[in-house]
Formats: structure tokens, C-alpha cells, sequence
């Protein structure tokens, strides 16, 4: 690694200087100096080295995402054992972090002791809510991570890495037993998700199940029919084959089968516990809990009655600009029946069959083919990964959001992802695909995360560290930059622009009216349907995912209004002398930071810029 390197160069530097003749006593005094800064620069570099190899080493499926094959046949430890023996390494390296003399260290180098300190004390004080989190929800859970995982993350090229598949099929009755344990402990202080989000696990539990060689019939399962593929491309004789096959059917019965059904037997049970409503505030210390969540996920110290006054202020905005288009396309009534008309009306949906689904792939990919032409006008970073476009699978389309971006591995064998959920196409307007392929995909998350990953001269924890607002406000932020670099030619287009813009204002407001004001699903479902044009299901599955994530939804609209503020502000204080590739790259060039380090680092390019 690079700071390997380093180190070994500055200890022969050292070396060298050790075997010099004795220096006057100023140049000594100039050279000591030199040294001790060297050297705590180099501590640092090896303390970063050091703690980011300790997580990868303890966490095989990261292993996995990064492209690493080092314990490939291995599931993550998520046993209370672990998790306790998490926190005190936390609290231990937030000892040593602050042992570092920072007076002696480069800008640079501060920055990322900075970010370093301040996601250990934001992890560890979400430790201290640590069984408020759903271990399981029907949004994104283990149930659907085990098959997703082995079928988009598991590379099968050779040999071995057939047989570590089979090693993991062979321990998913291992992590479900680690996941049950989980859900008792919560069971014990009172935390469940809402009843109607066991349903959803329980069902995609089954499907998961479902078709040979679990059941009897034509339908084979979806990790059955993944693992036979890959096998078959394998090049090895049919025998071996034969083995891998026999090996992977084996574990699948005698082990993921019982380990989906134990699962499944504890959700049915745990749902009859789960008291009625909605929200975090039915848990207990659910108000503390919910702050927890918004200070996690918007770096800010904003409370829920500023993040609601927030969302309606800006639903305000967002609807006077679509009252301007409805105007221009010519359409006569109110706002709210031009929402039903974009809901309803056939020339904005394909239908839901194969042919729609792969006219939506096809023309989502042709507007980052566009947008892709155009970059190096704005960017001066680019990424090298490559980008594909893929519907999500059956088998997790039914509970799983709109669409999501999956990054890159390390090592350029698997692309960065922006899937599309095709399930119901009546979720998915034409009029926002061009918004939703810039936010998914290029210039939004795979050029923040594309490149983070890539980036040169900076520890490798700052490239994957989380900082929510950061990330998705840049993703919608970058919505917003495509009209300023002259997309969205059709006004519909445009509207779906804002549509997108408006969705995540009116996050604002349910998500603290659903955790904080105790609004029911309902209730909050039907906001979605009286302030934006999005369907009733987009609607449903949309506050459903909120209710199973609190506070996540916030970032996104806090994240944009902040990097729009600082982007104006660099503006007005540049003038001609503003550039849009100075100011993305100032604000790609460190990886994720909280909104205040943005803050910071945009100030500090305009003095620069400024001379």
C-alpha cells in the first residue's frame, strides 16, 4: 500500500541521515523538527492504515464489495459478542485519534484526522441506541441481503470461488441464528417494526424458497439458478462440476432452508408483540432515538420541528415552479388536477410488460450515454469505473425502493450499478427518468462514489466513510445541476425534475410527522398524494421505507439546499473567476464529509481562487 511506502521511505531518509557527519547545531535543531513532524504524519498514515485493515479483516461481505477475496467463504459476525467487542474498539482508537499532535500535521492530513474523530464519535453515539435499529425490516434486511449478496457481490471465476460460495450457503443457519438473537434482544426492550412490515419479510422470506430445489415444480429459485449459472461458465470438467452442484443443492436444503424457515417462525411470532402505530416514538426512548437518527443522517443539529417547518417551506417553493410549467404545456385547472393527470394519463408509463421494462432500461442508459458526453465540461474528476443500468431483481422488487446505485468494486470486476425497480412501471413515470438517471447514476452517485473510491493521497477510510447528507444531497443536487448545463429539453422532463425535487421536500415532512408527530402510515401516504403527482403505490412503498429507516429520508433535501447555499456563495464572491469544475472537484476531492467540513472547504477554494 501507499503508506507502506512512505513509511519505508522516510526510515531509510532516516537511516541515511543517521550515518551523516554531526550537523551544526541549527541545521540539528532544523532536522529534529523536520523528524518529529515526519513522524507523526507517518503514525497517522499507519494508524489509518492499520485501523481500515482491522474493519476489512473483520468484515468479510466488505471484503466482498471492495473485491478483496480474503475470507470469501464468510458471512459478517453480527452476534451481540460482536457488536460489543465493536464498541470498545471504537472507544479505544477514539483514545488514540486524540493523542495525535495536530500542530504537526499537513492540511490534508488534518482534514482526515478531523473526518476520522468525528465518525468514531458519531458511531459511538449511535452505539448507544444500538438495539432502537430494526435488525430486520422489510426495506433492506437480511432476508433479501443473503441472495442479492451472492448473486451481484460473490464473483464465481474459479474453482475456489465456487467452493466459497458453497461455505456461505453452508452458513446462512449460522448468521440466521446470530439475526434471531438479535431480533430477541430487541424483543426484550420493546422494538419492533410495525406489524404490517412482517408481513412484507415474511412473504419475501418465502419467496427466497420458493422453486427448486426447495419445492417441487418448473420455477427454480432464484440463488439456485445464480449458482448454476456461474458453475456453468466455469471451466473444468464434468465431474467437478457435478460436485460443486451436489455440494450447493446440499446446503441449500440442510441449511438455508431451515435458516429461512427459523426466521420466518420468529418473525410470525414477534408480529403479534408489535404495538400498534407506526413511528420511533412508539419505542422506548423513541424522541432521543429519533434525534439520534437526524443528527446521523443530516450532520446538522437541526431538531424535527426545524427539519418539518423545513419541508413545508420548500413543498411551498417547488409548487409555485410547477405552477409555471403547468402553465407553459397549456393545462387548465388546478395543481392538484395536473397531479392526476400526470399520474393517470397514458403517455407518461410504459406498460408494465417485458417490452416496457426494456424500453425504460434502454432510454434510462441513453440519457448517461448523453450526460456522459458532457461532464468534462463541469468535472475535472472523472471516474474510471464503468457504470451499467440493471432492474432490480423478482425475487427483492416488491419491497425494495424506486431505484439505487450500487457502487463499483475496487479492483474493476464489477461496475458501479444504478438499478431501476421495474416491478409495478406505474411507479415509474416517464418524466422522471431523466432526473432519476442523473441522480442514480452520472453526475450523481457513481461520479461522487466512483470517485471517492479512486481517489489518490488520502486514507483509505475516507473514501467509504458515511455521511449521508453528503452523499444523497450531492445525488440530488446534481438533478438540479443537469438543468443548469441545458437538459430537460421537454417541460415534462422538467417537471418530473422537480417532481423529484418536490418528493424529497415532502420527506421533510412526513418522516418527522411519521417519528416525531406521530402521523399514522395513512396519514402519511396520503400527504404523498395530495402534494406531489407520484402514484399511490410509489406513495405506499415510499413511507413505508421511511417508517424503516427514521431519519434517513431527511439528508437528501438538507444535503442539496447546502451544497445549492455554498455553490451560490462561491458564485457571488468569485464572479467571473467562478468555474464549475473548480467547485466540484472541491467538493469531490476529500471523499464524504459532514455539511459543515463542506462548508469549510468551499470557504477555503474561494480565498484560494481568490488569491
Amino acid at each position: 500500500m501507499q503508506h507502506n511506502r512512505l513509511f519505508q521511505a522516510s526510515l531509510i531518509a532516516l537511516a541515511i541521515s543517521a550515518c551523516s557527519p554531526a550537523p551544526q547545531t541549527q541545521q540539528a535543531e532544523s532536522a529534529a523538527v523536520q523528524e518529529t513532524q515526519q513522524s507523526e504524519s507517518q503514525r497517522l498514515a499507519a494508524f489509518f492504515e492499520q485501523s481500515f485493515e482491522q474493519d476489512l479483516k473483520r468484515s468479510p461481505m466488505y471484503q466482498s464489495y471492495l473485491g478483496l477475496k480474503w475470507d470469501y467463504g464468510e458471512w459478517d459476525d453480527v452476534s451481540e459478542q460482536d457488536n460489543e467487542e465493536t464498541a470498545a474498539l471504537m472507544r479505544e482508537r477514539l483514545a488514540q485519534i486524540n493523542q495525535f499532535d495536530t500542530s504537526k500535521l499537513n492540511a490534508q492530513e488534518r482534514l482526515s484526522h478531523h473526518i476520522y474523530k468525528v465518525d468514531l464519535e458519531r458511531r459511538l453515539a449511535n452505539d448507544s441506541f444500538r438495539h432502537h435499529s430494526y435488525i430486520m425490516d422489510q426495506f433492506r434486511a437480511w432476508h433479501t441481503t443473503v441472495p442479492s449478496f451472492l448473486i451481484n457481490i460473490h464473483r464465481v471465476n474459479e474453482l475456489s470461488d465456487a467452493e466459497a460460495y458453497v461455505s456461505r450457503l453452508e452458513g446462512v443457519d449460522t448468521l440466521f441464528n446470530q439475526v434471531i438473537e438479535q431480533l430477541k434482544i430487541r424483543e426484550e426492550l420493546g422494538v419492533f417494526p410495525p406489524k404490517w412490515s412482517y408481513d412484507q419479510m415474511i412473504a419475501a422470506s418465502h419467496n427466497v424458497i420458493s422453486g427448486a430445489p426447495f419445492t417441487e415444480g418448473e420455477e427454480t429459485s432464484t440463488i439456485w439458478e445464480d449458482f448454476q449459472a456461474k458453475v456453468a461458465k466455469l471451466e473444468m470438467d464434468a465431474a467437478q462440476k457435478e460436485d460443486l452442484l451436489t455440494r450447493a443443492k446440499g446446503a441449500l436444503l440442510t441449511s438455508v432452508k431451515p435458516a429461512y424457515e427459523a426466521l420466518i417462525a420468529e418473525l410470525e411470532y414477534q408480529r403479534e408483540l408489535s404495538p400498534e402505530g407506526d413511528g420511533v416514538w412508539r419505542l422506548p426512548d423513541g424522541d432521543k432515538w429519533y434525534q439520534n437518527r437526524l443528527a446521523w443522517f443530516t450532520t446538522t443539529d437541526l431538531n424535527a420541528n426545524e427539519v418539518h417547518q423545513l419541508g413545508l417551506d420548500n413543498v411551498q417553493r417547488i409548487h409555485q415552479q410547477m405552477r409555471d410549467i403547468m402553465n407553459k404545456v397549456g393545462f387548465d385547472g388546478t395543481l392538484q388536477e395536473f397531479f392526476q393527470f400526470m399520474r393517470t394519463d397514458e403517455q407518461f408509463y410504459y406498460p408494465s410488460t417485458e417490452e416496457g421494462r426494456e424500453r425504460y432500461l434502454t432510454e434510462a442508459r441513453a440519457f448517461i450515454d448523453q450526460m456522459r458526453q458532457r461532464i468534462p465540461e463541469y468535472f475535472g474528476l472523472l471516474p474510471e469505473a464503468e457504470m451499467i443500468v440493471k432492474r432490480v431483481e423478482p425475487f427483492r422488487e416488491q419491497s425494495a425502493g424506486k431505484a439505487f446505485y450500487q457502487s463499483p468494486a475496487k479492483d474493476g470486476s464489477r461496475p458501479g450499478t444504478y438499478y431501476a425497480n421495474l416491478y409495478n412501471m406505474q411507479d415509474m413515470p416517464i418524466y422522471q427518468m431523466e432526473a432519476l438517471a442523473y441522480h442514480e447514476g452520472i453526475p450523481g452517485h457513481h461520479m461522487q462514489r466512483a470517485i471517492a473510491q479512486e481517489l489518490e493521497g488520502i486514507p483509505e477510510f475516507q473514501k467509504y466513510v458515511s455521511f449521508t447528507a453528503y452523499t444523497e444531497g450531492w445525488g440530488l443536487y446534481t438533478e438540479e445541476l443537469a438543468k443548469d448545463m441545458g437538459f430537460y429539453k421537454d417541460p415534462y422532463s422538467d417537471f418530473g425534475r422537480l417532481a423529484m425535487e418536490l418528493w424529497r421536500a415532502c420527506r421533510l415532512v412526513v418522516d418527522t410527522g411519521l417519528h416525531d408527530k406521530k402521523w399514522s402510515r395513512e396519514q402519511a401516504i396520503q400527504y404523498l398524494l395530495d402534494n406531489t403527482p407520484n402514484s399511490e403505490g410509489d406513495s405506499t412503498k415510499a413511507i413505508e421505507r421511511y417508517i424503516a429507516m427514521p431519519g434517513q429520508a431527511t439528508a437528501y433535501m438538507v444535503g442539496k439546499l447546502k451544497i445549492m447555499e455554498l455553490r451560490q456563495y462561491a458564485m457571488d464572491e468569485l464572479g467571473d473567476k467562478f468555474d464549475y469544475k473548480g467547485f466540484h472537484d472541491e467538493v469531490l476531492k476529500d471523499g464524504p464529509v459532514p455539511l459543515n467540513m463542506l462548508e469549510d472547504k468551499i470557504t477555503a477554494w474561494v480565498r484560494s481562487v481568490k488569491g
